[in-house]
């Protein structure tokens, strides 16, 4: 297959579908696929194409645009919005079969009015903030009153309440404090879905479990769970391990020139790397333009010919330089391993990267640029495809 090797993703598709499994048979229920920001840079449309012949209960977007992505390309499984749409585009969401998160009553009466304009009902689900303290109607602060604004939510006019769901904060950890918040959490869910129920608002469907929470508290299935970061292989936190599911992703890129450099001259940017002794360094064509962390200068380490090469000086915005004295036989042309499995002992994945950068491997997935192709790989065949958001 020809295509331009700057830098390119690949992406196992066949990695993506045995994680979905292993999920629905761990958690035993339909299962909500969470393809915003791009399938976590992974590639929204190959993702959901695969994810829908697997038999995905439902996605969820962040943006009206993303779903928007969605329907155009032909997913017809419910799509869920968990961020915010503008009442404005209530038509839209109505015609595209889009469910919208109803997250309070100043919102729920704009979107409403904006339905009823436009002679249309808005399918939403309610969402229930219990300690994400982002979005939500906040029953921590006065219990009564959410459910009172909640319940005048689902007789709004133009509005269809469909379901209600919560997000948990930190049910990917395993501090004892953390473990007791996350059970306040559940307790206050249920809490409210009962009081609903028992007040005669048939709310559909529900949800709580995040990808953490399905890992940790399988019995909090609900109607359904969200799946997110494991569907991609990466563990929640280093607190909840995945070692049954597989990394989806690799980022890869090209060895691009080789020299040796002696004992006083520097590499990169700000000189931050000297040699001491000759050192042999390969250029290789990816930088922080593509995804890969400035941050992780003087300390990421690639793989190329099954060896590990450590990062010298900054990383720039597209080359990046490596040593590889103790590589025989590095040129031009090599095949580099950016990160991702199969990576040589010492070199990193998803992971360690994103430690060695301060963040989290959710980051580094998701920042790699649209520039950067993807290549699918399933059942021994390859498709490229160019990321570009329509």
């Amino acid at each position: 297959m020809r295509f331009e090797k700057h830098c390119w993703a690949e992406i196992d598709l066949d990695a993506l579908t045995s994680n979905y499994r292993w999920i629905c048979r761990h958690v035993g229920g339909p299962v909500c696929c969470v393809v915003k920001a791009n399938a976590y840079g992974h590639g929204s449309l190959a993702v959901a194409d695969a994810l829908s012949r697997a038999g995905a209960a439902a996605f969820a977007v962040s943006c009206l645009a993303e779903a928007r992505e969605l329907r155009r390309h032909g997913i017809r499984q419910p799509i869920l919005i968990l961020g915010y749409t503008q009442p404005e585009f209530a038509d839209e969401l109505a015609a595209l079969d889009i469910t919208q998160t109803l997250f309070s009553i100043e919102y729920g009466r704009a979107l409403s009015a904006a339905a009823v304009r436009a002679g249309c009902v808005v399918h939403c689900h309610l969402k229930l903030d219990t300690g994400m303290g982002r979005i939500g109607f906040a029953l921590r602060t006065d219990f009564d009153a959410a459910v009172r604004q909640m319940e005048a939510c689902c007789t709004l006019p133009g509005i269809a309440v469909t379901g209600a769901f919560q997000h948990f904060a930190v049910a990917d950890s395993t501090r004892p404090d953390d473990i007791a918040y996350t059970d306040r959490q559940h307790a206050l869910f249920d809490r409210a879905v009962e009081r609903l129920r028992a007040d005669g608002f048939a709310i559909g469907m529900v949800h709580c479990a995040n990808s953490a929470a399905q890992l940790t508290h399988p019995q909090w299935r609900c109607d359904l769970v969200r799946a997110g970061i494991i569907l991609y292989g990466l563990p929640p936190s280093s607190q909840v391990p995945v070692e049954m599911l597989q990394p989806v992703m690799r980022l890869k890129a090209l060895v691009t020139h080789v020299k040796w450099v002696q004992p006083g001259q520097s590499v990169s940017y700000g000189r931050t790397f000297t040699a001491e002794k000759p050192v042999r360094v390969a250029t290789v064509s990816v930088g922080y333009a593509d995804g890969y962390p400035r941050l992780c200068s003087g300390r990421g380490v690639m793989t190329i010919r099954d060896r590990a090469a450590p990062v010298l000086g900054r990383v720039c915005m597209d080359q990046t330089m490596v040593d590889v004295t103790q590589i025989p036989g590095v040129q031009p042309g090599d095949e580099v391993l950016v990160f991702g499995p199969g990576a040589a002992p010492g070199a990193d994945n998803a992971c360690t990267l994103a430690e060695k950068a301060g963040t989290i491997s959710y980051e580094i997935v998701c920042g790699i640029a649209r520039r950067v192709p993807r290549l699918y790989l399933s059942g021994g065949t390859a498709q490229v495809r160019y990321y570009d958001m329509m």
